[in-house]
């Protein structure tokens, strides 16, 4: 449903996108994650043709962006971090011109829904430049999801949401991702990514360095992260000397052990009498995020 290819944005001598291909299939629902200035906004922006390219392409649902604007404008919705509302105007009069815009065939009812859908009833005849940061960013959905798309890009949705706000817009982007709309999101809460997100795509420094299944970047092979209730000394030493053993990192809370195997059964056994509290052979999300954005791994290579 959108596929970037080869895509490449430069702001006079500085390149902000560089050579970045990926695809997000139609049902799809895929977290889009980077540091501050990786270049996931622009990116955000070229696919939803409010920013144009310097080389390369990006198709929505088969339409260049470029060349076919319109045709993907009706199909697209763009929420962006900081929503570009008029603050003049009251809420509903804005949707509903955000509706007149995009040429819903009834803007009153898809104003109705769209407010009803992000919560934004009690608000809808205040103006705009009068709400929180929060309702603002409801604001920014709304007029997103005013002509029912089926591509939804939320660059930061939550952004300023309380943590009751945040589960309530979670929930509403679950069920907008329900059935057959594809979503694109970017987000620095990455509980939102695992709890929405079939799969992710990690950009640092204007180029992509992992794209991949949650459950296939959290495969850690022979490293397995283990808690204890009580770190006795020795306990280092003892697991250092598990065959196949190739490092063991301490941390607050227990160690990371690195091998050429499966060794969580050992790991296990000399654990369980210090008050083993948890084995897992997978990596936390924030674990995946840091490596590929602060532990130096080489971008991937973007082929035609």
């Amino acid at each position: 449903m959108i596929d970037v290819h080869k895509l490449t944005k430069r702001y006079g001598g500085t390149t902000a996108v560089h050579d970045v291909s990926f695809s997000v299939a139609k049902g799809e629902v895929v977290g889009f994650l980077g540091p501050n200035g990786a270049g996931k906004t622009t990116t955000m922006r070229v696919i939803s043709g409010s920013l144009g390219a310097s080389t390369g392409s990006v198709k929505v649902g088969g339409f260049d962006v470029a060349e076919n604007p319109r045709a993907v404008q009706t199909m697209l919705g763009y929420a962006p971090e900081n929503p570009p509302v008029y603050g003049g105007m009251v809420v509903r009069d804005y949707i509903r011109f955000a509706a007149e815009l995009k040429g819903v065939a009834d803007p009153k009812k898809a104003t109705d829904m769209a407010l009803s859908r992000v919560g934004l009833g009690s608000v809808a005849h205040r103006l705009i430049d009068n709400l929180s940061k929060g309702y603002r960013q409801r604001v920014g959905l709304a007029q997103a999801l005013v002509h029912s798309p089926s591509v939804l890009v939320l660059d930061e949705p939550t952004s300023g949401l309380d943590p009751a706000q945040r589960v309530e817009i979670r929930k509403l982007i679950e069920d907008l991702a329900a059935g057959e709309r594809t979503v694109i999101l970017s987000t620095h809460v990455l509980a939102e990514i695992e709890a929405l997100c079939q799969r992710v795509i990690i950009i640092n420094k204007g180029r992509v360095v992992a794209q991949d299944s949650l459950a296939n970047l959290g495969q850690m092979g022979g490293t397995v992260r283990v808690d204890v209730a009580r770190i006795p000394e020795g306990l280092m030493a003892e697991l250092q000397a598990i065959p196949g053993v190739a490092s063991v990192e301490a941390n607050p809370k227990g160690f990371i052990v690195r091998g050429d195997r499966d060794l969580r059964e050992d790991v296990a056994r000399i654990c369980v009498p210090h008050g083993l509290l948890e084995l897992n052979g997978r990596q936390r999300l924030e674990d995946i995020y840091l490596s590929y954005t602060m532990g130096g791994r080489p971008a991937l290579e973007n082929h035609a």
